[in-house]
């Protein structure tokens, strides 16, 4: 070991929780959630700077998006392309922005979850109101800068955004250990909550929502528990209740049609087509026979989802079904999370305006000191240049008097003459007196002989007129925040004057939807799962007739009410729960339907063990057996669960169930090994464990041997098996111990 290297000691948890601590902060801070001020993620914030770099203005043509992409990339954001992609796609998309900030050419996707395409397809540039509002005066020292990532570039920390973008355009982003979800706001509404708060910063969450009403999201829809708004916009969470925007047209002959021409904003993407799915399940599962046909006829004009009805149906009640059923009322959860003075906050709406409107005043502060400092060093250089005009002849006489450039500029700053000839001594006497500024001896002397033409010399007079009255107003503004606010206000006025849009979605406290479910008759069942794993249920009295051929034609025979829930146990050690009342109900020939369709089980990756129903079992014992030999009983009242999928039983590794059957006291289990091996023993033997719990040993089984088959012997039963053409009848074997070896039958 060298000198200089040391071994440091120290607690490796301490070492983890540090190390987790600051990769935590890196991540809510410089990646997944927005800057209060500007609203902006670091992804955001970069690429828009990078294409104010690259001159892509609203005014100019598109680039592609590949090259702005790669730009940001190299400089800025060191993280994957498709991370820099997918945010300037977002900024792009009108459904998903209020005020998109990028004005995108080419497929950027649709609002029915089409992706856009490929970045060396698509094009882009800046919005008119990115470069006015979010890029302006980044040339005039209003924002820090700081190095980027491998200190070649400098990049600002913050946009100066002169909107309140955090609320105009909302954020999601889930960081560690916390997620925001700020929804979107109409843009002319904001600002006049900005303007309200910046004439009364006592304002409260009751007296702002009278200028911000609420959220307006791109995709229009409806709020619908507008008495909530105020406690969620006071402390920043909750949830907003949605509705989509539903018409009920007439048809010919009675046949109406449900259209509907606005969504929930949470439905966006993928979650319209499952919406369509959604609505096919309800006809298909006879939840309601109203419905003829379903079609989506949205196009670029905007959604039009169309359900035509059978003649005569309840459109009312059809709604009241498609709002509780399906995903056309839905909630948008609010957690307006932001970092703000470099910690992540979660804050009301009126705190937010409070962030943005301070950041205002340092914006407008920032900009007129250098704006008046401009000013300060122009009327500097016109006072010289001036004063200059009415001794132009002195100063003619001393350039032409001087060697260099360092003898005419001494004379002018600090009236040195001793290496300049003049003609006359008087002048050298003039000369002596002059004391110009650095600034004004260096404009002098980069001065042209034609800004002597008395034109010339009337508009430098008017330029340091309009200088004089832009010091009085800079410093005006500097000098009083009332004077400020007003630039400020006057600024948002003219923004909301040009870019302000009608609100597009309506608030309102709609009426809770009750759906009264029609009352299901109870009746005696039988459900027959065939070998295909087709389902289907038929009346007692048909199963009664149809018996033998029903016994022989199916895997299981389950007899239980309508309004049961089927248990269906596989090798996995899953349970996957189905209702009764969702499988087809008729004559015996009828086609079953698939279990795969109705529940949560998979044929192609698990196999059918044990159907049984519920309410049959609730008050019995399964008795679980595994290939390796495990066995365990466990109370029926354990798969009681409403879960559509659990764990019926904890499994070893290579493990898998191969037996489940209702446990009787006077049964014995019989286990059969690959090898040959038969075990009977009394199942009373066997102990009750949790549905969670392994089970212990029921047979030893020698290596690379396990369990083949395992059959349950009820009192008064007899089961004959064949193995290498001999018969064994088991009712003949030697009741054993568990957990011994067994007898050898081959």
């Amino acid at each position: 070991m060298s000198e200089t290297e040391q071994i440091v000691r120290t607690e490796y948890s301490e070492i983890m929780q540090k190390s987790y601590i600051d990769y935590a902060m890196s991540v809510i801070v410089a990646r997944a959630l927005p800057d209060v001020r500007d609203g902006l993620k670091p992804v955001q914030r970069r690429t828009l700077y990078d294409m104010y770099e690259l001159g892509i203005r609203y005014d100019r043509p598109y680039r592609k998006c590949a090259r702005i992409v790669g730009d940001t990339m190299g400089k800025y954001h060191p993280h994957g392309d498709s991370s820099i992609y997918e945010a300037l796609v977002v900024m792009a998309q009108e459904f998903k922005k209020g005020m998109p900030l990028v004005d995108g050419h080419g497929n950027f996707g649709s609002i029915e979850g089409d992706g856009a395409a490929a970045m060396r397809y698509t094009e882009a540039r800046l919005k008119k109101i990115t470069q006015e509002a979010y890029l302006a005066d980044l040339d005039k020292n209003v924002v820090d800068f700081g190095p980027n990532f491998d200190e070649t570039e400098r990049e600002p920390l913050v946009l100066p955004v002169k909107v309140p973008n955090i609320l105009i355009n909302g954020a999601e982003g889930i960081a560690v250990g916390m997620a925001t979800s700020i929804p979107p706001h109409n843009f002319a509404e904001v600002i006049e909550g900005v303007k309200a708060y910046m004439k009364n910063p006592d304002i409260n969450t009751q007296q702002m929502m009278e200028y911000i009403k609420g959220p307006d999201f791109p995709t229009g829809g409806i709020v619908v528990n507008k008495n909530d708004l105020l406690q969620i916009y006071a402390t920043g969470t909750g949830k907003i209740k949605l509705r989509g925007k539903v018409e009920i047209e007439k048809g010919k002959g009675g046949r109406d049609k449900i259209v509907i021409t606005e969504i929930p904003y949470t439905m966006i993407g993928a979650g319209i087509g499952k919406f369509l799915n959604d609505v096919y399940n309800l006809a298909e599962t006879k939840k309601t026979t109203d419905i003829v046909d379903i079609s989506n006829q949205s196009s670029k004009e905007g959604i039009r989802i169309v359900i035509e009805l059978k003649r005569g149906a309840d459109a009312e009640r059809l709604c009241n079904l498609l709002y509780k059923k399906t995903r056309l009322e839905d909630t948008f959860g609010v957690n307006m999370l932001a970092v703000a003075e470099g910690r992540p906050e979660t804050m009301g709406i009126v705190p937010m305006i409070r962030h943005h409107v301070n950041f205002q005043y340092e914006l407008a502060t920032r900009k007129y000191k250098t704006l008046l400092q401009k000013e300060l060093e122009k009327k500097e250089v016109q006072e010289g240049l001036i004063k200059a005009c009415d001794v132009i002849d002195l100063i003619i006489e001393i350039l032409r008097g001087s060697k260099h450039i360092k003898e005419a500029k001494a004379c002018l700053v600090e009236g040195k003459t001793g290496n300049i000839r003049f003609k006359k001594e008087s002048s050298r006497a003039q000369a002596a007196k002059l004391r110009f500024t650095e600034r004004q001896a260096s404009a002098i002397l980069e001065m042209r002989l034609y800004k002597l033409i008395g034109l010339e010399i009337e508009a430098l007079l008017k330029d340091h007129e309009e200088t004089l009255k832009h010091i009085e107003q800079y410093e005006g503004i500097l000098a009083s925040r009332l004077a400020m606010a007003k630039v400020i206000i006057r600024e948002l006025n003219a923004f909301k004057k040009e870019y302000a849009k009608p609100r597009k979605t309506a608030i309102e406290n709609g009426r809770e939807i009750i759906l009264e479910e029609p009352q299901m008759e109870e009746l005696d069942i039988v459900v027959l799962l065939d070998r295909f794993g087709y389902a289907r249920s038929i009346d007692l009295s048909t199963y009664e007739r149809n018996k033998e051929a029903a016994d022989s034609e199916n895997k299981h025979v389950i007899f239980c009410k309508n309004t049961d829930k089927l248990g269906i146990f596989t090798n996995r050690g899953q349970m996957h729960l189905l209702k009764a009342a969702d499988l087809p109900y008729g004559k015996f020939r009828d086609k079953g339907q698939p279990v795969d369709n109705l529940s949560n089980y998979d044929s192609s990756q698990e196999n059918m063990i044990f159907v049984a129903a519920l309410g049959e079992i609730k008050q019995k014992k399964l008795l679980f057996a595994t290939k390796t030999g495990m066995l365990k009983l466990v109370g029926g009242g354990e798969f009681d669960v409403a879960k559509r999928t659990t764990a019926a039983t904890k499994l070893g590794d290579e493990d898998e169930v191969l037996k489940i059957g209702l446990y009787e006291e006077e049964m014995h289990v019989v286990l059969q090994s690959k090898n040959g091996m038969f075990l009977r023993i009394e199942a009373l033997g066997i102990p009750e464990k949790k549905k969670g719990a392994v089970g212990v040993r029921g047979m030893k089984l020698a290596a690379e041997d396990e369990l083949e088959e395992v059959y349950l012997l009820r009192p008064g039963e007899t089961i004959k098996v064949r193995r290498k053409d001999k018969e064994l009848e088991l009712n003949r074997l030697r009741v054993g111990s568990r957990d011994t070896k067994g007898v050898k039958h081959s």
